[in-house]
């Protein structure tokens, strides 16, 4: 994570506002009293916060180990030909 000062920061805005949207990588905004801040772009945080839920989500958590168990030992659900096909041609 790249880190900026407050001050050059608040020169930059819109270069570093811009970086941190585009390159999807968050920026640590440090200030001299300590209390340092993290600028991150709208769409990275509703993923980190999608990913979050699924994480916290125990049920969720099981049903995605249970499915990596069978799908590891090729006893899970196998499309058909005609399924592939139908899928791969939308």
């Amino acid at each position: 994570m790249n880190s900026v000062s407050v001050n050059k920061f608040r020169d930059t805005l819109k270069d570093c506002v811009e970086k941190v949207i585009n390159e999807h990588n968050p920026l640590k905004v440090t200030r001299q009293n300590g209390k340092d801040f993290i600028v991150v772009s709208a769409e990275d945080w509703e993923r980190e916060q999608e990913t979050l839920y699924v994480l916290q989500n125990t049920n969720l958590m099981q049903q995605i180990a249970s499915s990596m168990k069978t799908h590891v030992q090729k006893q899970g659900y196998s499309p058909t030909q005609e399924e592939i096909h139908e899928i791969l041609s939308v």
